[in-house]
Formats: C-alpha cells, structure tokens, sequence
C-alpha cells in the first residue's frame, strides 16, 4: 500500500483509461500476485466439478470404495486450500484498491496545494469534493477487474477447454455465450457512461452549492437572500435526484442483465448436457460435471457484466481525476532576485505606495477596489507592481510566498487542536504562540475553549464566532511573523472595543514591519503611519488619518458612515 510520506508518482494525464492503467502499473508486483492468486483460486473451483466426475464414475462401483475415498479426500483438500486463497485475494484486492485510492487522494492533493489561488480560479470548490468523495472510490472499485476479471477470463478458458474433453459441441456453446453477453450489454454500458458523467457534473454543482449556503447562511439570512438561494438549492436538487433515477434506470437493467444473462445462457447449457446423457452420449458422471462447471461459471460470467459497469463508472471517476491534474498553476516567470532588504511595494495600478518597515493602511468606499490592489501587491494574479528597483511578477513565486503574506479574512480554518491550525505546519514556540494570541486579542476566545490551544476546532471554525473565527486567522498571520503582511479587513467582524485593542496591539507587534491593512474603521485607520484613500479605484488622497479627516471631504464621509455601522456591531466577536 502507498505509504503516507512516499512520493505518489507522476499521474499519467492522457486520458481515463490511462491512468486507470497508471494507478494498476505503479503498484508492480501486487497486481500479477492479484491476478495468480485468483486465477489459481478459480481453477480451483473448476478442479471440483472434475474430481466430482472422477468420484462418481470410478468410485461409485463395487469394490471401489478406496477410489471413492481418495477423490473425496482430495475434494476436500482442494476446498480447504481453495478457501485459503480466497482469504489471500481478497486480502490483495483488498490492498491493491486502497492504494488506488490513497494514491489519487495523494495526487489530487498535491496537485491542489502546486495550484496554490488559482485552484478556485480554475475550478469550483464542489468538483473538487466530488473528486475527493466519490471519484476517488469509483476509481478503486474499478481495479477489481485486475485481480478477479483476469482469473474470470483465464477461468472461463479452462472450463471450455475441461467441457472439450466432455462434449465439443458444449465447449463452443460456452465459448460463444461470453462475446453474446457482451454484444447485449455493451450498448447500456455506454449509456451508463453518459449517463453517469452528466450526474458527476450535477453533483458537483449542487456540492459546491451547499458549501456556499454552509460559509455564508448568516450573510445571506441578513440580506434577505436565503429563500433566494434555498430555491436555487431546491431546482439544483431536483435536476440531480432525476438525473440520479436515469443513472438508476440504466445501471438497474446491467445489474439485472447480470444475474439474468448468464442464468439463462448456462441454462440453456444444462439443458443440452441432459438432452446429450438422456441419449447415451454423455455419462451420468460427466452430467454432473457439466451441471458442476455450469454453476461455477454463473460467477464469472455475471462478473463479466458488473466489471464493465465498474469499469464504465472507473474511466468516468478517472477523467474527471485527469480535469483536475490537467489545471496549470500561475505561471511563474520570475528570475530576478528579490530584493535584499526590506523595499517599497508600488502598485502603479491604482498609485498604492507600501512604505518599507511602516503600517499602512488602505481605504475604499468599494472593498472590492482594495481587495485588488491586495491581489497586485501579493501576486495572486497579474500584475505590473514593483518591489524596491524590481517587478514583482520577475522575482520567483517561492521568494515573494516567502517574504509577502495576504491574510484575507475569509482565509480557511482547518481542522484540528488550536494549536495546529495557528500554526499553519511551522511547530511554533510557546513565547511566540502567547505573543500572537495577544495581539489579536484572542485570550478571551483561547480561556473560552474547554482544552485552551489543545481543543480541537472543525472544519472553517463553525463551532466559532465570526469576530473569534477573525481574531485567530490574525493569529495565524502574526505567528508566521512575514517581513510583509497584506491583510484584507482583519478587524470587520468584531465589536468597538475588541477592534480598537486589535489594531493598537497589531501596531505594537508588527513595530519594524512592512504592513499594509484594508479598512474603513477609524480605531483602525488611526493607528497607521499612513492612510491611503482610494476613490474608483486610483489613490484619491495620503497622509495620516487625522489630516484626511480634516483635508477630504469624501475620506470624511467615508469613515463616518463606517463609525456608524461600528456601533451595530458586537454580537459577531
């Protein structure tokens, strides 16, 4: 089985089928060790209706009861070692199907994280669940045709070879049962493809549908926006549970076919043996080795069936595994070195100037236009900046991820203690955890929690408030101590009080720092070295808060309205 730290390998992205045939292929030994364990369990299986023949015709004589002994012995022998490598094969399909899974689980993640921001850009948050949820099963269960579908095939040989020493006219019956099955079951198999693909997609819609209802009920409760959404929820739905009947409809009748087919085709077989024994030509020993051969291949055959329904709902799953693994990150150009000590951010953009070692802070009556001026500074999409003598996008991505951090306030929380979410996988020190903690004013929410750093959170922190949900994400930026912090409205969540104690102590312990914070809050524009205040997205005015105040009118109005909606909040921290 894939190990947790071993390097899953290069995904080979050129279609369904071939990284179907990729996932099988990197795990080397285990599929040939699959594929002999159950072609060896079958012929096993086959042995029996053999031995059964040779019992009855040779020991079912007077004075033949020594005979009789001995094939009953080795029947018995034969089921006993046959039920040992049943437990071996399943045990190695088993295996061989979870490392399937791992390993795309793996893949998939990783080529997450190399996305980096321009996976939501390129995709939608609910196609990379279904990936996760069910893409990744269907994909697993696909590879049961390696070990089971090879001893099928090998097993279906050697019985229509056993039924030529039998009866040849028998032999060809069940040679030509198989390519009939399949000129029947082909066509809904296809459909079933089609089908099952459009399904993938609705899911994937409706999926990404119930994470935005899940991030942002409250929001849309306030808005009035809720029985809006739950309609679109509600026809998102329905689209998907019909579609969910015509998958159903179609995969009812392969599975139906599946026990069907191969009863009525090895029927037919039963029925010629007896015709064949009733008039000599056959032995009463050979008609129950025939009626033994029939009941061990309805297995097989039926197997036939549900393996191309497996395999039709593996290349489905795989493809979309291949979409996910086909999206390019940013492309990353960057040659120059960065500069070596801490230098002015310049967006010519919008005229934004981030003076080294100060705090700023950037003021919008649209947040959207600071949200972009945030984008350009941080590289998370084009831009034309400049860092010191040096465009930002000509430096290497790892350098400027590095030195530069957006923390926006919509960040995600994973799961975990406390004490890993904050620390974003750099292990911190307890001086330095208590000094974060501080300075967002988290105490509160630490002492409120029944294990402090050590309790455990879910997923986006929905056991938490908005205003502790934003005090710990500033936690986490300040913990990972960047020499350039951009954050998006790091204080919009949280009471008067609260936020005026934030943006004072993030003062005090960014003190040196290169900082730059969007907001339209006076508590916290006071407190910046300088405000920069953007009108339709280009600098309007700069200088400090207190001369705004007095000089523009606009940055005026724009911070009294914003004083206003402050008094309103305080439930949320």
């Amino acid at each position: 089985m894939v190990d947790a730290y071993e390097e899953p390998g290069a995904a080979d992205g050129r279609g369904g089928w071939w990284y179907l045939w990729w996932v099988v292929a990197r795990q080397r030994r285990r599929p040939w060790a699959a594929a002999g364990l159950g072609t060896v369990w079958m012929a096993l299986l086959a042995a029996q209706p053999y031995m059964m023949q040779r019992a009855v015709d040779e020991g079912l004589v007077p004075g033949r009861l020594g005979v009789l002994a001995a094939w009953s012995a080795a029947m018995f022998l034969a089921g006993g070692l046959t039920a040992w490598l049943s437990i071996l094969r399943h045990r190695t399909m088993t295996r061989l199907r979870m490392d399937a899974g791992f390993r795309t689980v793996k893949v998939a993640v990783e080529h997450a994280v190399r996305l980096g921001a321009a996976l939501s850009r390129r995709t939608g948050a609910g196609e990379v669940v279904t990936v996760g949820v069910g893409d990744v099963k269907a994909v697993s269960d696909s590879l049961t045709m390696v070990g089971p579908g090879v001893a099928a095939l090998v097993f279906y040989g050697v019985v229509a070879g056993l039924l030529v020493t039998v009866s040849a006219p028998l032999a060809l019956v069940v040679l030509l049962g198989l390519p009939v099955v399949a000129v029947v079951t082909g066509p809904l198999t296809r459909r079933l493809q089609g089908a099952e693909s459009e399904y993938r997609e609705r899911q994937a819609v409706l999926t990404a549908r119930i994470g935005d209802l899940a991030g942002g009920l409250r929001v849309l409760g306030g808005l009035g926006g809720r029985e809006l959404i739950a309609d679109a929820f509600r026809a998102d739905s329905r689209r998907l549970r019909e579609q969910g009947y015509r998958v159903g409809a179609v995969a009812s009748w392969v599975q139906a076919l599946a026990v069907g087919l191969p009863t009525l085709f090895l029927a037919v077989v039963t029925w010629l043996a007896a015709r064949m024994t009733a008039q000599g030509t056959l032995s009463i020993g050979q008609l129950v080795a025939v009626y033994g051969y029939i009941a061990v291949l309805v297995g097989p055959v039926s197997f036939f069936v549900e393996m191309a329904y497996d395999l039709n709902r593996g290349v489905v799953a795989a493809r979309r595994v291949v979409a996910l693994l086909r999206l390019e990150p940013e492309p990353d150009e960057g040659t120059l070195p960065a500069p070596d000590r801490p230098a002015e951010l310049y967006d010519p953009a919008s005229g934004t100037r981030v003076a080294p070692g100060r705090l700023t802070a950037l003021a919008a009556a649209r947040p959207a236009d600071a949200a972009a001026v945030i984008d350009r500074l941080g590289r998370y999409g084009p831009t034309d900046a400049t860092w010191g003598d040096v465009r930002l996008d000509a430096v290497p991505l790892a350098d400027v991820r590095r030195r530069v951090l957006v923390a926006d306030n919509e960040a995600d929380l994973f799961a975990g203690p406390l004490r890993e979410v904050v620390a974003a996988g750099r292990p911190p020190g307890e001086a330095a955890l208590r000094r974060a903690v501080f300075a967002a004013a988290a105490e509160d929410v630490v002492r409120g929690l029944p294990d402090g750093l050590d309790t455990a959170v879910s997923g986006q922190g929905r056991s938490l408030s908005g205003g502790q949900r934003q005090r710990l994400r500033l936690v986490r930026a300040l913990l990972a101590d960047p020499e350039v912090l951009l954050a998006v409205e790091p204080t919009s969540a949280l009471d008067a009080h609260t936020e005026a104690t934030v943006a004072e102590r993030l003062r005090a312990a960014r003190n040196g720092r290169t900082t730059l914070v969007t907001s339209t809050s006076p508590l916290v524009l006071d407190q910046a070295d300088t405000v920069v205040f953007l009108a339709e997205g280009k600098v309007a005015a700069t200088g400090s808060h207190r001369r705004l105040l007095a000089e523009e009118p606009a940055y005026r109005a724009l911070v009294a309205r914003d004083a206003g909606d402050a008094d309103g909040r305080g439930a949320a921290s």
